[in-house]
């Protein structure tokens, strides 16, 4: 059974690195002017309590998200949600550290915009090797961000730091879902790849008897076969094609059940049943809905 060492609070963290706390519930830190913890020992993993923006630079990292490795890429930003569990790498972990990370934990955003809107930003559940890649001119403005919270730690606390602090993390991931836009954009051509995969993956689906024995393909299903997290793959389908990646799975199920309509030999309900539906009745009104004839009568009408 894996061990999991558990960082509740931003204090936490910060005892851990030999970092000294400016305010409890945010932290910058510069990870060349940190310790490396000495209080881990054997955990395999680490489980934080609160939001994390990091910076990685240099050739080394010791993290990792699920089964897959942060990718070894000078200039890139991961993000971390309450609760998510990384990895360590015992291979490195007393290896030296660079780059920056930003904590926050949900309460400092509470009664503020970015409390409203920070489910929006869905590169929280984005996987480690979906790592964000930015240009040196994107760097620097990850830094400007970083450096105007860092200002507002090292002022003092008083009545306007929680509205400046959280104004400033939002802009921070204004900018990066932007880059996480163009990501998308200049990735195309992997991009592609993995479109031209997930539609192999739907039309083998429908050549099996999965949907009848499991049901109709979900799109965290076909995330995981694509060993992509579903926030991201449903983010690049979107960029992609312009449909929701569920809405995609629903067009090509549609697809598949007008050629199946066009066996005689089958009754509208063989058909909804080899389609994953659980009920006729569902598949008619689902049919109906997207094509706008029922199914029987589109089978006369063709």
């Amino acid at each position: 059974m894996k061990k999991i060492f558990d960082v509740p609070t931003v204090h936490d963290y910060n005892a851990d690195f030999g970092i000294e706390t400016l305010h409890p519930l945010v932290s910058m830190i510069d990870f060349s002017k940190a310790k490396i913890p000495q209080n881990r020992g054997d955990a395999d993993g680490v489980r934080f309590g609160f939001y994390a923006v990091a910076l990685k630079q240099g050739e080394q990292c010791v993290i990792r998200y699920g089964r897959n490795n942060y990718d070894y890429q000078d200039g890139t930003l991961v993000f971390l949600a309450p609760g998510q569990v990384i990895g360590i790498d015992k291979n490195i972990v007393n290896a030296p550290m660079k780059g920056f990370s930003l904590l926050f934990h949900p309460d400092l955003l509470l009664g503020t915009p970015l409390g409203r809107s920070i489910q929006e930003y869905a590169f929280f559940s984005y996987e480690v090797h979906e790592a964000l890649h930015i240009s040196e001119r994107e760097r620097q403005l990850v830094l400007d961000c970083f450096s105007k919270i860092e200002y507002e730690l090292n002022r003092g606390i008083d009545k306007h730091s929680r509205t400046l602090i959280a104004a400033n993390i939002e802009l921070l991931l204004g900018y990066c879902q932007r880059f996480y836009d163009r990501q998308f954009i200049t990735r195309e051509h992997a991009n592609k790849g993995i479109l031209e995969k997930f539609e192999s993956l739907l039309n083998e689906y429908f050549t099996t008897d999965k949907p009848r024995s499991i049901g109709q393909p979900t799109v965290a299903y076909c995330a995981a076969q694509l060993n992509l997290s579903a926030n991201y793959f449903g983010d690049l389908i979107k960029k992609e094609t312009g449909k929701s990646a569920q809405e995609y799975i629903q067009s090509k199920l549609i697809e598949v059940a007008k050629e199946r309509m066009f066996d005689p030999s089958k009754s509208v309900s063989e058909v909804a049943y080899e389609l994953g539906f659980q009920y006729p009745q569902h598949f008619s009104r689902f049919f109906k809905q997207r094509v706008g004839v029922a199914p029987g009568e589109y089978r006369m009408l063709n």
